[in-house]
């Protein structure tokens, strides 16, 4: 079991520092389209794409491998007023819902994906269906936490995310 969680740690980190790349590259392009468009006048159409793609990647890949589930913001005003047991009602029906909507979806998504494989974006000439393949694994982790918020909504297990109480509290009264 040690051994699972030292490599699901590592597995952690490497998630975080291809997520800084992504954004340090990005932030790099960004300055780089500055300086080629205001202070050589000669525009840079490639800098504009990577930033499109870096940043769709930067969020999906961030929300599917990086962040955590305490790291999520809500605004759960009505939420926390709720009494716990329809609290954690709300978890299952919401979850549900929503990882009903995301799983019915796979198959045109997928489909979608495989279709853009015929298209290549303008400058950087990159197919369409590399930069659209980020889509299905942010699908996977947001079903997956849906099920787990579920399975704790019908355990009791959490969370509750009770700002009343502790900003930090993912577990039922």
């Amino acid at each position: 079991m040690d051994r699972l969680k030292s490599i699901y740690n590592w597995l952690a980190r490497r998630a975080e520092n291809f997520l800084a790349l992504i954004l340090g590259a990005l932030f790099v392009s960004f300055l780089i389209q500055i300086v080629f468009r205001y202070l050589l006048n000669l525009p840079l159409g490639w800098t504009v794409e990577f930033v499109s793609i870096a940043w769709l990647w930067g969020i999906l890949f961030g929300y599917a491998f990086v962040v955590r589930e305490s790291d999520v913001i809500r605004l759960d005003i009505l939420y926390a007023a709720l009494p716990r047991w329809a609290r954690r009602a709300l978890d299952v029906i919401t979850s549900t819902i929503c990882a009903g909507i995301f799983i019915w979806s796979i198959p045109p998504v997928w489909g979608y994906i495989e279709f853009m494989a015929i298209e290549k974006s303008a400058y950087m000439k990159i197919p369409f269906d590399w930069v659209f393949a980020i889509y299905m694994p942010f699908m996977i982790s947001v079903i997956i936490r849906c099920g787990i918020t579920i399975w704790r909504g019908i355990t009791g297990a959490g969370p509750a995310f009770d700002t009343l109480k502790s900003a930090g509290t993912h577990d039922y009264d």
